[in-house]
């Protein structure tokens, strides 16, 4: 409404002026339609108004069907629609028309759901941020179910939301709560419902086997109706501002272990919500029990199974983790178990590696005896290829090696000296060396290398520097292949003639 004044102001600068309407609303300051209404100008509108013809026109019973199956689409979406189907115009008219015709959403009314003792509980995820476990940054997320009558909880920290964390869950919780409902109810959840369309449901094989070991029910919600799930909603909600909020914890397992203390402690001290007689939800729990159907003799397997298969290294991967395997068991089909707090491998009947499980990231998790037995393997093979290149590189070294097992010596350790030898003095004096013993009757490593050095004395040549290398068996029985150093030598000798001689 606008004053009396404002009005024939209108009104003169409209029929006395004869100013246009949107001249008038710039020049006050007003909105064109409040002109317009000043001055009635429908009068001056022709009764029958001309209508353009529009592009659209021939996709807007389209455009209307699609809104009654969809009322929440996109205008951007349907705009994509017609366009495949022939449209040439621009958006914004789609915009316009799909604003004017789509179905306004009503208000709905609902029903108070009451539920008897022991007949549902709700089940969700609760999404609290990220945490740093070691080098990996992992989601944490709690598990909550929540009995519909007595409101009594279980919740459960995790660092992910698998399929096989999800039953765990379910598991765990009615062993706390002490037994099982009927039903449970569940959001829409990927592992739950596999595919839905309108009333016909296809639920996860494995929800359907955890359903029937413990005998309940699954229901998941209807599209979009979160609400009928509101009690663990609301108990998430408590969680997160009851408990989580400001808390101090160490590890998951140290969150957890305070967490099942506030249920106890506070959240089943707490009135039942709408009882009148404000009853503790304890002690609702304890008159629901019995209602409860009973647990199995033996727990759900909820444990991660899937086939796996190492490279050329004896580890196999998982989780962003790499755990050891017997050396013997690389690039066969074996089986990963991993629970919440171990990993087993198995080919099927026996379990040939067990580790504690890691949830940081790059970690090499390895069992000592898989290296021994590895470190032993490469060991042997290596002093028979010490072996076979003495008798190799030199005639005199069978009838050497012949001679150290005749005296029941440890063959492995004088081939690993002589092989030293080979390296630092080269096959022909070697060879030399272990004619001279075999000949003199002294059929030992130290003897060789005693003859070797009164030679390499008599010719005044520097003795070799030996390479001292760290006790680490990874490193000492590493194998290098040596190259020539000629390239370096070059080097040297064109850094010495550039070197200009002394005056």
């Amino acid at each position: 409404m606008i004053d009396a004044a404002l009005f024939a102001r209108i009104r003169r600068l409209f029929f006395a002026e004869h100013w246009k309407v949107g001249t008038i609303a710039t020049e006050l300051g007003v909105h064109h339609e409040t002109v317009e209404r000043a001055v009635e100008v429908d009068r001056f509108v022709r009764t029958q108004r001309q209508f353009r013809p529009s592009l659209l026109d021939a996709y807007k019973p389209f455009i209307g069907e699609v809104l009654d199956q969809h009322p929440k689409l996109r205008a951007t979406r349907i705009f994509e629609m017609v366009r495949t189907r022939g449209y040439v115009g621009g958006y914004k008219p789609v915009r316009l028309y799909v604003r004017s015709v789509r179905p306004t959403a009503r208000a709905e009314a609902f029903l108070k759901l009451a539920t008897l003792p022991g007949e549902q509980a709700q089940v969700d995820w609760g999404h609290f941020g990220k945490i740093q476990v070691g080098a990996a940054t992992r989601s944490l997320s709690c598990f909550v179910l929540v009995l519909s009558w007595s409101r009594a909880m279980f919740a459960r920290f995790t660092l992910d939301q698998t399929l096989e964390t999800f039953l765990r869950g379910h598991a765990l919780a009615f062993e706390a709560l002490g037994g099982v409902p009927r039903r449970i109810l569940y959001d829409n959840l990927k592992s739950v419902v596999v595919e839905r369309v309108g009333e016909h449901i296809r639920f996860h094989p494995q929800i359907l086997e955890c359903a029937g070991h413990y005998h309940f029910a699954p229901v998941p919600c209807a599209p979009y109706r979160g609400n009928e799930k509101g009690k663990v909603e609301r108990a998430i909600q408590y969680l997160r501002h009851g408990f989580f909020a400001a808390r101090r914890f160490g590890s998951v397992d140290d969150l957890n272990r305070q967490l099942a203390e506030w249920i106890e402690r506070i959240a089943h001290a707490r009135p039942v919500p709408g009882d009148p007689g404000r009853r503790p939800v304890g002690d609702a729990l304890v008159e629901e029990r019995g209602r409860l159907l009973p647990l199995p003799a033996s727990r759900f397997e909820c444990d991660h199974v899937r086939p796996v298969a190492s490279g050329k290294q004896p580890y196999v991967r998982f989780d962003r983790n790499d755990y050891s395997i017997p050396h013997d068991r690389i690039r066969q089909s074996l089986t990963l178990v991993a629970s919440e707090t171990e990993v087993r491998v198995t080919d099927g009947v026996t379990v040939l590696a067990h580790h504690a499980r890691s949830y940081d990231a790059g970690v090499v998790v390895e069992d000592s005896t898989h290296l021994e037995k590895l470190t032993a393997a490469k060991r042997r093979a290596l002093e028979l290829r010490r072996r076979d290149r003495l008798r190799g590189a030199c005639p005199s070294a069978a009838a050497f090696l012949d001679a150290l097992a005749q005296r029941g010596e440890p063959i492995g350790t004088h081939a690993a000296q002589l092989a030293r030898l080979l390296d630092d003095h080269g096959a022909a004096a070697v060879d030399a060396a272990l004619a001279e013993t075999l000949e003199r009757g002294a059929v030992s490593a130290a003897s060789v290398a005693h003859v070797l050095d009164q030679r390499a004395r008599a010719r005044k040549t520097a003795p070799p520097i030996p390479v001292v290398l760290p006790d680490d068996p990874r490193v000492r029985n590493l194998r290098v292949t040596p190259h020539a150093l000629t390239d370096y030598d070059a080097l040297s000798k064109e850094t010495d003639d550039d070197e200009p001689s002394a005056a």
